[in-house]
């Protein structure tokens, strides 16, 4: 269960400097000027040679390998509402980093995400332990 935890919360802080570094890299792109193909293509071209945003796209695709190793060794009822606590790290990531300014009403609705992955994770250990499978008896020692 540690292991699982520590997993997620490294997947968790790959996805906030990936969010971090997509925002950082897109506030040096002008913006889309309207909906058209070819200002999509200027945006993606701009995108794609942007280091911070390649930076972003790399720390983004570490966060998804962790969250389908973890996939592979837990329950989704358990794992996919933890990956809410990324709203928490992206706040403070961007307050950190960004210079954002988060009001009280904001904090809130963080607390209220921790007190969520709280309940989940104490589910956890409420869960029932399958039992050991029984011994054949050409496995027991003669």
């Amino acid at each position: 269960m540690i292991r699982l935890l520590l997993i997620l919360l490294a997947g968790l802080a790959c996805e906030s400097a990936g969010v971090i570094l997509l925002k950082k890299g897109m506030m040096h792109i002008s913006p889309l000027q309207g909906y058209s193909l070819g200002e999509i293509l200027r945006l993606a071209r701009s995108g794609v040679s942007n280091p911070q945003i390649l930076l972003g796209v790399f720390f983004e695709a570490l966060f998804f390998g962790c969250l389908l190793l973890l996939m592979s060794r837990s329950d989704i009822s358990f794992l996919w509402p933890l990956t809410a606590l990324s709203f928490v790290f992206a706040t403070l990531a961007a307050m950190l980093f960004l210079g954002e300014t988060v009001s009280w009403v904001r904090w809130l609705g963080v607390g209220f995400i921790m007190i969520g992955a709280a309940c989940i994770t104490y589910s956890e250990h409420l869960k029932e332990k399958p039992a050991p499978p029984p011994a054949r008896a050409q496995d027991a020692p003669q």
